[in-house]
């Protein structure tokens, strides 16, 4: 027992504890205040109109107070490993190294993260940012792994030929992987649909909004509320409508007077004219058409044809409802009612009174 508390005692009076102890605490003391420093960095950023300063302070907090771990810890060992002879001492530069590439590899990530977030909240269209932002990323994340294997002892390039050569037997292995990894590709620069559009498909039954676009897979939110996953491969082989871009909707109606008040529907027709030419919800820019159109088997039939400002699905049908309703009163004012399907059955006298 007294082997042992003498031990202790020559630890802890020993040059290796004079050593280590002041590095520990200095590394503390640094880990604090850099904490109460980013803590007065954030609220003098948070009241700035930039993305860039929000993003940098937010991304860079807890990486610096990790390296400044990484480097006391380092510093220590080394100072440990020259008083102790041991084999730890060749990996303390290599794990050091390590550690600093992917505490910046960590730093530049969450970077980019909050600047796509940031430039999100101000109004970037999301599929862009998302596109970029992923695209960055695995870009750095690459380059931290070709260094910490350069780092290691790794060869860099004959990993590269290996993968030039490899690259054949993976793309016949993994060609739906691929094609879906193009597709996203292509989706991301022809941009023929955004996160939050009304996409449809006349080949395929898809119709949704679009809620996320990966690398692989497109997940659409069906009007039932339904999650739908499309491959992005299918997107290239398919046709497809986006009615969310559209800059008008169509109203065209055809309305059927009785041949009784055919000598009242040039008038009705002008009034209804002048109606949609003097209406707030109609766009005066489009094709505005309203004239008879046929002579139908029960109906004197005219027809409307005229676009709203609006492209809002709800919106529209109000719209169109009260558009509607107003043709109708105009029609009534004239003494004039909509047709509607009848037939008429002449007897002649003789074969009413056989009867």
């Amino acid at each position: 027992m007294e082997e042992y508390y003498q031990t202790l005692v020559d630890l802890i009076t020993g040059p290796v504890f004079v050593l280590v102890f002041p590095i520990v605490l200095v590394t503390m003391v640094a880990n604090y205040l850099s904490q109460k420093l980013f803590d007065r960095l954030e609220r003098k950023t948070g009241d700035t109109v930039t993305i860039w300063d929000d993003a940098l302070v937010k991304s860079v907090r807890r990486p610096l107070s990790w390296l400044i771990w990484v480097l006391g810890i380092a510093w220590a060992a080394e100072l440990l490993s020259a008083q102790v002879s041991t084999g730890l001492g060749q990996m303390i530069d290599p794990v050091r190294y390590i550690a600093v590439v992917a505490l910046f590899t960590l730093f530049l990530i969450r970077f980019v993260r909050e600047c796509e977030s940031g430039f999100i909240h101000k109004g970037v269209d999301l599929t862009t940012a998302n596109a970029i932002g992923k695209l960055i990323r695995i870009s750095i994340f690459i380059t931290a792994a070709l260094t910490v294997l350069q780092t290691l002892g790794v060869s860099v390039s004959g990993i590269l030929a290996f993968g030039g050569v490899g690259g054949i037997a993976v793309g016949f292995a993994a060609k739906d992987l691929l094609a879906n990894f193009f597709g996203g590709l292509m989706i991301f620069l022809d941009r023929p649909f955004a996160v939050g559009d009304w996409i449809r498909s006349p080949d395929r039954e898809i119709e949704g909004t679009v809620e996320n676009i990966g690398w692989r897979l497109t997940l659409i939110r069906t009007f039932d509320q339904r999650p739908l996953y499309v491959p992005n491969s299918v997107f290239a082989n398919v046709a497809l409508e986006n009615p969310s871009r559209m800059r008008n909707r169509r109203i065209y109606e055809t309305i059927g007077l009785r041949y009784a008040d055919t000598g009242k529907a040039k008038a009705i027709i002008d009034d209804v004219r002048t109606l949609l030419e003097n209406h707030e919800d109609i766009d005066p820019g489009r094709t505005l058409i309203v004239n008879l159109n046929a002579f139908a088997s029960s109906s004197v039939d005219f027809f409307v044809y005229t676009f709203t400002k609006t492209s809002d699905w709800v919106k529209y049908h109000g719209i169109k409802e009260k558009i509607m309703l107003q043709i109708y009163a105009i029609v009534e004012s004239h003494g004039a009612e909509l047709a509607f399907p009848t037939s008429t059955v002449h007897l002649e006298p003789g074969e009413a009174e056989s009867e």
